[in-house]
């Protein structure tokens, strides 16, 4: 895998640097985006070093692929003082419903989903601005979907949030508790297995949060699939959280979504709820 990062800016608070990078033969360019102030961080040709790293927070995109609310959500991000990796799972932005269908396609169901996403977050991870310890993944609709394939793999994250995601289930049989500093120890387990399971999981020895947040009344999403899902986590003792926005359907946070189709329309009141959601979230997790 082959990466380079292309300043964009180099005077603003704000700065945004396209990284080109490779993976299964996919082109692929996603953007890094950081307050300069913030982080004491200086741009260099290939390079980026931070005073003081900071909590790193990988934007998965919906299934148009990468674009402007992507961009806008790392900006967002960056401005509340994260280090922001908008990733690129297509290599290209789709052109219409059909084309995204396509695309999205290739990965549902598949360990492609998590292996191109992690492509991503190794991105994220290489820049000195990033504290190793402290990063999560954010994803909104095919994304979201995408941030739980890649928590289940095993990626070193300290939690995902979906916003009006597809939800899956983790693999069958998979119990996160029991790996968790104080979940429940297996039948005979000592202290070094459990450690070796521990560490299996991401690489830090616990599971990665979730926070799910949901339209109330996403018909491409409904009830009997949240329940399903809701009970599988249960199963497996990921530690999760579920918010539903009264009202609210699919794409509730993208303004972009003016409700041609009534399925997926946004919601200004849900759309910053669940963003103060999120930010809780990560005072928790960070």
């Amino acid at each position: 895998m082959i990466a380079l990062a292309l300043p964009l800016s180099l005077h603003a608070a704000i700065v945004e640097r396209q990284i080109r990078y490779t993976h299964a033969g996919a082109q692929l360019t996603g953007l890094l985006v950081y307050d300069d102030a913030q982080v004491g961080g200086r741009v260099a040709t290939t390079a980026v070093r931070a005073a003081s790293p900071r909590p790193g927070v990988l934007v998965i995109h919906q299934w148009m692929g990468r674009g402007d609310f992507e961009r806008a959500q790392a900006r967002r991000l960056a401005e509340a003082g994260f280090v922001a990796f908008a990733l690129d799972m297509y290599g290209q932005r789709a052109q219409s419903a059909q084309q995204a269908g396509a695309l999205a396609g290739q990965f549902y169901g598949k360990p492609l989903m998590a292996e191109r996403a992690r492509a991503g977050l190794d991105q994220l991870l290489a820049s000195d601005l990033v504290d190793k310890g402290k990063v999560a993944a954010v994803g909104y609709c095919f994304g979201g979907t995408t941030a739980m394939a890649l928590a289940y793999s095993g990626a070193p994250l300290s939690g995902i949030v979906s916003f009006h995601g597809g939800l899956i289930p983790p693999p069958d049989g998979a119990n996160f508790g029991a790996i968790t500093e104080t979940g429940p120890r297996a039948s005979g387990e000592d202290q070094d297995a459990v450690s070796r399971r521990r560490a299996s999981v991401n690489g830090r020895g616990t599971a990665p949060k979730f926070l799910l947040c949901h339209g109330a009344v996403d018909p491409l999403v409904p009830w009997e699939k949240v329940v399903e899902v809701v009970a599988a986590l249960e199963r497996s003792q990921i530690d999760y959280q579920l918010i539903a926005y009264q009202g609210a359907v699919h794409s509730f946070t993208d303004p972009s979504a003016t409700g041609e189709n009534p399925a997926a329309k946004y919601h200004a009141v849900a759309a910053e709820r669940s963003w103060g959601h999120m930010l809780q979230f990560f005072s928790e997790i960070f």
